[in-house]
């Protein structure tokens, strides 16, 4: 697997980022409520990791478009 595959913008990662959040917040709700324990996988995860690999993905994908057009 190429870098270029894992770090350009598709609607397909978008949907996975979104949907993933989504379901990390309630994950981590619920394991919560269940167990009457502090989670902390899914919390990281919505709040750090997902957001970063955003960030990277729009960097990535902005810096290779400019140097396909020269």
């Amino acid at each position: 697997m190429k870098c270029k595959d894992l770090f350009l913008i598709s609607w397909k990662k978008l949907w996975i980022i979104v949907v993933g959040g989504f379901v990390s917040i309630l994950l981590h709700n619920i394991i919560s409520a269940l167990l009457n324990v502090e989670e902390a996988f899914f919390f990281i995860l919505v709040i750090f990791v997902l957001p970063i690999y955003f960030l990277v993905m729009v960097v990535y994908s902005i810096v290779y478009w400019l140097m396909r057009r020269k």
